[in-house]
């Protein structure tokens, strides 16, 4: 399972990450952040759907989205 990581401080909501995600899992969250931006969020309940793709790290102007991709193990023959 791959995950997105959103260093909140750098984040300036944009939203530019949320037209690029295949899934749609990346929204405008109600928070803010210290400089008064709406950051965005990872829905909760659709974290596990990320599929690891890195659209909205690399969309990001900021650089503050870090995705983790799960490796995919050898199957067995």
């Amino acid at each position: 399972m791959s995950r997105i990581v959103i260093d909140e401080g750098r984040c300036k909501g944009c939203l530019l990450c949320t037209t690029v995600c295949p899934v749609t899992i990346i929204r405008q969250s109600r928070n803010m952040n210290a400089q008064g931006y709406k950051i965005v969020e990872v829905e909760p309940e659709r974290s596990g759907e990320c599929t690891g793709c890195t659209a909205c790290a690399q969309m990001c102007p900021d650089l503050a989205i870090v995705v983790y991709r799960t490796r995919k193990g050898k199957e067995a023959a």
